[in-house]
């Protein structure tokens, strides 16, 4: 039925490129905070080298993962096969936000296509992977990526986003920090 493994190898990673929607579930510390389950696209994850995963973390108008991430680490993303034969893959791990002004954010943005809706990216060092039978899962027919929120960033333009960003993404629902800013021009 399912199989435990430590690493994604390569026929595992090629499976997760072909599929176009995965799922990230993290939590806080606390129990009195909210679990966070949010819907991912996959063209803007990258399987990397060392039992890595990282993913662009888009601008929305929340940053519960960001949030919970920074806090403590505690991550797990779900593919499911909804074409084709019946799968379920969990990756487990403990994740790191990247965010512009970070050192390493440079290279590990030049591994994704172009988007100015990225706010950071989110890493994730893999240390358990489940693959399950995915027989609840229901068949269905992917069509197209939806343009809306592309559409309404173009709306917004780089001014406008930060602005959003720094109103909506700068803490959880549950007052965690998520989303860091770099000090404005002068400073301040």
């Amino acid at each position: 039925m399912g199989k435990i493994r430590q690493e994604i190898d390569d026929a595992l990673a090629a499976w997760i490129a072909e599929q176009h929607v995965f799922f990230v579930a993290t939590a806080p510390s606390s129990t009195a905070g909210r679990v966070n389950l949010s819907p991912k696209g996959v063209e803007g994850l990258r399987v990397l080298e060392g039992g890595e995963v990282a993913w662009l973390d888009l601008t929305g108008s929340g940053a519960e993962t960001l949030a919970h991430v920074r806090e403590n680490g505690r991550v797990t993303l779900m593919f499911c096969a909804f074409e084709g034969p019946p799968r379920i893959v969990r990756l487990y791990g403990r994740g790191a936000v990247v965010e512009p002004g970070d050192p390493e954010f440079p290279d590990l943005r030049a591994r994704f296509s172009s988007t100015a809706l990225v706010r950071s990216i989110l890493r994730v060092r893999v240390d358990r992977v489940a693959d399950s039978c995915g027989y609840g899962v229901p068949l269905m027919r992917f069509e197209a990526h939806r343009t809306q929120l592309t559409a309404w960033a173009e709306r917004k333009g780089p001014e406008g986003l930060r602005r959003y960003q720094r109103e909506k993404n700068e803490k959880s629902i549950d007052g965690l920090p998520a989303l860091r800013f770099p000090p404005l021009a002068g400073g301040s």
